[in-house]
This record gives C-alpha cells, sequence and structure tokens, in this order.
C-alpha cells in the first residue's frame, strides 16, 4: 500500500496558510492595534475647493459624496426605479385590517398591504405595514417608522396582528407553523410599543424581508430583485448595482410613501430606525430620502456608523466575506485597501444635515466599534456646523459620554451597558431625542 500522507513540509504550508486566513478574518479588539488613517474631509470638493457654507454644500460636494456612496458602497438603484421617485405608480396600497379600540384602547391599529408590481403587472411583492396610532394624542401625530427582523407580530403581543409569511413565501395560518423564536410578542424587548404610544407617536412597522430576502443565495432572485433586475445571482450584477441595503432603503421610502397617504399620522415628522444591519439601512435611507424627518441608527457597526479605516471589530474584509450581498461588488475592492476607499462613515452622516441624526452604541458590543461610532458623529460636525452652532457640543476625540448620557443637539448620542440589541432605555433616549425635534 501506497503511504498517502502529505510530505511535512506540504502540511506545515497548507497549516501556515490556513492560520494566515483565519488570522485574516478575525476581529481586533485591541484599540492599540487600531492603523494609523487620515479619514477624508467632508468640506473639500474633488477639485481641491473648500466648502464654506450650507449652498456650496448642498449645490456640490453633497452629490458628490452621495454619489461616491452610491458606486463604491450600497450601490445604485436600477434606472427604472430612479426615475419613477416618490410614490411610483406600480407601488399600490390597500388597508386590510383596521381597529378603533386596540391595545386595550391605547391605539387605532391599521394593517397595510404595500404592492410592489412588475411593469406588466405578472408579478408582484407584498409588504405588511402595520400602524398604531395613539388615540389620545393630538393629530396627525409624529411617527416612527421602523423595519423588524422577524414579522410584525414579533413585536407585541396585540393577538390580531398578521401573522408574517414563511421563509417558504407561504402565509402562516397559524402560531404553530412559525420557528420558535419567531412567534407573537418574541421580540416585544425591542419594542417599546405602550411607551411610544404614550409619548405622543404613532409606530409603523415592516418586516425587512417582505421587500428583499437577507441572505447570500435568494436575495437577488427574490423580493423587488426579482421584480426589478434581471439577475440570476450575484455574479450578474455590475460592479456598482444596488445591494440589499439599498433595496431595504427603497421600501422604507415607500412606506413614507404611505404614510403621506394617512391623514392621522404627520409624514413630514417621520423618524426612521434601525438596528444592527437595519441600522445600516436607516442610515442610508435617510441620507437617499430627505423627506425622513429624523434618522435613528441602533448598534449599526461597520457599514453603519462606525468608521471603517479603523478596522476594530467587524471590519470591511469581514463583512464583506458572507455578507457582500448587503452591498455593491465595488465595495469588495477596498477589503485589503480600506483607506483607498475615498469615503468614510462620518461622511454618511454628514449627508443627512441638517435634520437631526441620532446615533446609539453599547459598551459591550465591540463587534459593531462604539468608538467608531461615536467618532463617526464627532467628524460629521464640521457639515452640521455649516447650518448652526455646537451641533454636538463641544466634544473631542477624548471628551468620550459616560454610560447612559445623551449628548449633542442636532447629532445625538449615547453608550449603554450591554450587548447588542435595542432596549427600553434606548427607546427612552430616542423618544427624548424626538421630542425636541418632532414635536410642535
Amino acid at each position: 500500500m501506497k503511504n498517502r500522507s502529505l510530505p511535512i513540509f506540504l502540511l506545515v504550508l497548507i497549516l501556515c496558510g490556513a492560520e494566515a486566513v483565519f488570522a485574516q478574518y478575525q476581529a481586533n479588539y485591541d484599540e492599540s492595534k487600531v492603523p494609523d488613517y487620515t479619514l477624508p474631509n467632508p468640506l473639500v470638493c474633488e477639485d481641491g475647493s473648500v466648502v464654506t457654507n450650507a449652498a456650496q454644500w448642498e449645490a456640490k460636494r453633497r452629490p458628490e459624496i452621495f454619489a461616491l456612496f452610491e458606486k463604491e458602497m450600497y450601490g445604485e438603484l436600477p434606472s427604472l426605479l430612479r426615475e419613477a421617485g416618490n410614490h411610483p405608480d406600480f407601488v399600490t396600497f390597500r388597508t386590510v385590517e383596521t381597529c378603533d379600540d386596540a391595545l386595550g384602547g391605547l391605539a387605532i391599529r391599521k394593517q397595510t398591504i404595500l404592492t410592489f408590481s412588475s411593469l406588466d403587472g405578472k408579478e408582484k411583492v407584498d409588504v405588511n405595514l402595520l400602524l398604531y396610532v395613539p388615540k389620545d394624542a393630538p393629530q396627525p401625530t409624529p411617527v416612527f417608522l421602523g423595519m423588524n427582523f422577524l414579522g410584525n407580530h414579533t413585536i407585541t403581543k396585540d393577538p390580531n396582528v398578521l401573522l408574517h409569511h414563511l421563509r417558504s413565501g407561504e402565509k402562516a395560518t397559524s402560531e404553530a407553523e412559525l420557528p420558535e423564536g419567531s412567534r407573537r410578542g418574541d421580540r416585544v424587548n425591542r419594542w417599546a410599543v405602550e411607551k411610544i404610544l404614550k409619548s405622543g407617536y404613532a409606530l409603523a412597522v415592516f418586516h425587512y424581508v417582505d421587500v428583499a430576502k437577507d441572505g447570500a443565495q435568494q436575495c437577488f432572485t427574490s423580493g423587488v430583485f426579482d421584480l426589478y433586475s434581471d439577475y440570476e445571482g450575484n455574479q450578474s450584477r455590475g460592479k456598482n448595482d444596488w445591494g440589499a441595503i439599498s433595496a431595504w432603503a427603497w421600501g422604507a421610502s415607500r412606506a413614507l410613501d404611505y404614510l403621506e397617504t394617512e391623514p392621522l399620522v404627520d409624514a413630514s415628522r417621520v423618524a426612521i430606525m434601525g438596528h444592527s444591519r437595519l441600522g445600516k439601512t436607516a442610515l442610508w435611507t435617510g441620507a437617499s430620502d430627505p423627506r425622513f424627518a429624523l434618522v435613528i441608527s441602533n448598534d449599526s457597526g461597520c457599514g453603519g456608523a462606525a468608521l471603517s479605516r479603523r478596522e476594530f471589530g467587524e471590519s470591511v474584509r469581514i463583512i464583506n466575506r458572507n455578507l457582500y450581498y448587503w452591498f455593491a461588488p465595488q465595495f469588495t475592492q477596498y477589503n485589503e485597501r480600506v483607506n483607498d476607499l475615498p469615503i468614510d462613515q462620518h461622511e454618511l452622516v454628514a449627508l443627512i444635515a441638517p435634520r437631526p441624526v441620532y446615533i446609539a452604541s453599547a459598551e459591550e458590543d465591540l463587534w459593531a466599534d462604539p468608538l467608531g461610532e461615536y467618532l463617526s458623529a464627532l467628524h460629521a460636525v464640521p457639515v452640521y456646523e455649516l447650518y448652526g452652532d455646537a451641533p454636538f457640543g463641544n466634544r473631542t476625540e477624548e471628551q468620550l459620554p459616560n454610560l447612559h448620557e445623551q449628548v449633542g443637539k442636532t447629532i445625538g448620542y449615547h453608550i449603554r451597558a450591554g450587548k447588542h440589541d435595542v432596549t427600553e432605555f434606548d427607546w427612552e433616549m430616542y423618544i427624548r431625542f424626538a421630542d425636541k425635534h418632532l414635536k410642535k
């Protein structure tokens, strides 16, 4: 019998290679290993001219930065969607359930189907939007619009909220058909529904995978990608084509289209809120659609509020290993050369100016790089200063907020104790900040 064992030198090479690959995708949690970096200046135009006022920012520099985020990171929408703008005629709304005495008399409940149709009308994608409006608040009310991970029925124990669809695409007819962890009320801890309503805000939510599935194998052959693109998978995308985050953001804007038709709420006072990958989406939604009056990002990390150049926690290299479909294919070009990115995330925050933006971190959520999230807020300040004084106070890189302290005026920030999550404390902070900007 032949000896089929590998020669020792080959075995060593293989093991060393595997170790190198493993090290390449290990997250750095050591501040001393954060590389030196220089952030791009949001106020210096591509031709070298310097922005000194808001008019210059809006006319010249902001469009430059927005185009870079589209082409290099999140991807451009198909021309069909770009040209259609807001309220496209191939998106319709149909209210399927109402109740004037929901949640023990606290709220009015409306459940509406947003239908996205193909141009020939033969295919469609339905998005279930759940809306609660406080009965005792002056109407029309301001709104928190949020995207949830596991279906509208998971954010409340309300027995009348429609069940979500199964991953197969079929509608669940009973809770028993839903997997454990995604049944009615399983995510009430992340949605302070009663607190929001008692504070005078409406709450509108939808399940993000109604718009586009969150998986490398399913994303580009289902949902809005199936309707408005002809991809056969990731490999058929152009280098600057839209990724899942852009699709989810486009869906959030269509939810705002619906809210603009709803007389119970004030669509000029809508805050878009998202957590984790949906926190990334909330920031891009707010940058893409100026109709949103307030933008809230919770624990959004890499590709969201955290500075890419810090390479702390989840890095560009790591996020693109498995989650490349969230972004334009072009973004993977920066896996090994993040300093060549012509943008960084402080400029994403700056694109929201002069509208208020809120960034939240969690002390133990090192994967999302809390310090990098704070620094993005800080380095967006020069753009906000074009519109007014001290949007973030007189803070510095060394002057970090205390735990549970809310800082900032137009740019808001807090860091709380705990892990990657949305808590009642977070919602208390969001409501406090929103009261300053959305209450008349």
